[in-house]
């Protein structure tokens, strides 16, 4: 067992779901009277807070066709894109031990050792001064429950910044949604200061202030998919971390309206949305034998808002009415762009 004060824990992994997994279960397993520090990448993901809906805060379809994953956390906050330009850092501590302004004080002492000087701006932020004016270099968010708490955060070091546009701008769509929608900042890279600046340079830092703060070393603990974290509930935590129904599912209710035209007719669907699952759809046409069409609408309550599940439903249509074929596939055509 770990029983010294404090605790150091590198990730090996690029793995979102992996990384989360395992601060997740660290933290819900920990010795309320340890001070840990994890420090970790993820490979190419879009991270969105607890109580964010994914729909309404990212490009979905962007983040389909280019391989992005979502990874939902549990802590609360905007949504952020990661790369390996962007290093990960999660202080975790027992109560009363806990206080964020430690954590926060220990990453900006890491920084200025580094010749960084970063400062604070409100709760989350830590800013760097530029010729053309401050801008955001680190964001933060926290979970606490009674025993303990979390902070943890993103350092960008050399993030390929453009791109965040590509799945952070929502794709356009009719969604009356709910929830708590990201705030943009301007951001920069900490390269632009310091150019030779990496991951393993800031790991360094950061390890080094953790250590000065609370005057003990401890060796780091290395962890990967081969070499897990060996904690109870793990293997459960990861696999509901990378399933669907926690990325997406969890998302708050919203509506989306949908109509489109074809030779045969056009279609208005109305969907209510729950836990990532519709609720209740409603379906308005004109075509000329509207039955199939209004029964499919009954059948989709319960089936999950993905552009799979919806048109694995059409399949069933078609199937039982060979001259929708046409129809079904021009349908088909439409809602994968549509719900993607």
């Amino acid at each position: 067992m770990h029983n010294t004060p404090l605790r150091l824990l590198l990730s090996a992994s690029h793995d979102p779901w992996f990384n989360l997994a395992v601060e997740d279960t660290i933290f819900r397993h920990m010795d309320p009277a340890q001070k840990v520090l994890f420090l970790w990448q993820n490979a190419e993901t879009v991270v969105i807070g607890r109580g964010q809906n994914p729909w309404k805060e990212c490009n979905t379809r962007r983040m389909e066709q280019d391989g992005i994953k979502l990874a939902r956390r549990q802590s609360g906050g905007g949504a952020v894109f990661h790369d390996l330009g962007n290093s990960c850092f999660t202080f975790m501590a027992g109560k009363p031990g806990y206080n964020r302004d430690v954590s926060t004080r220990i990453v900006l002492d890491a920084l200025h050792k580094l010749d960084i000087p970063a400062y604070t701006s409100g709760r989350n932020d830590l800013l760097l001064d530029f010729k053309d004016g401050p801008r955001k270099i680190s964001g933060s968010a926290y979970k606490e429950t009674v025993q303990r708490g979390f902070h943890h955060g993103t350092l960008l070091i050399n993030a390929e910044l453009d791109r965040l546009g590509n799945y952070l701008t929502p794709d356009p769509k009719k969604l009356q949604a709910k929830g708590i929608a990201s705030v943009r900042s301007r951001v920069a890279n900490l390269v632009e200061w310091l150019p030779n600046l990496d991951h393993q340079r800031l790991c360094q830092a950061l390890s080094a202030a953790f250590f000065d703060y609370f005057g003990q070393q401890v060796e780091a603990e290395w962890i990967s998919p081969e070499n897990p974290p060996e904690l109870p509930g793990f293997a459960e935590r990861f696999a509901l971390q990378s399933s669907w129904d926690w990325n997406f599912g969890q998302a708050m209710a919203f509506d989306h309206e949908l109509s489109e035209r074809f030779a045969w007719g056009g279609i208005d669907l109305q969907l209510k949305v729950e836990k990532g699952r519709i609720s209740e759809a409603r379906l308005f046409t004109d075509a000329l034998n509207p039955d199939p069409w209004l029964a499919w609408a009954e059948q989709l309550a319960g089936v999950a808002y993905q552009h799979q599940a919806v048109t694995n439903s059409l399949d069933k249509l078609a199937s039982g009415e060979p001259e929708l074929l046409a129809a079904v596939g021009d349908m088909h055509q439409w809602l994968t762009a549509a719900l993607a």
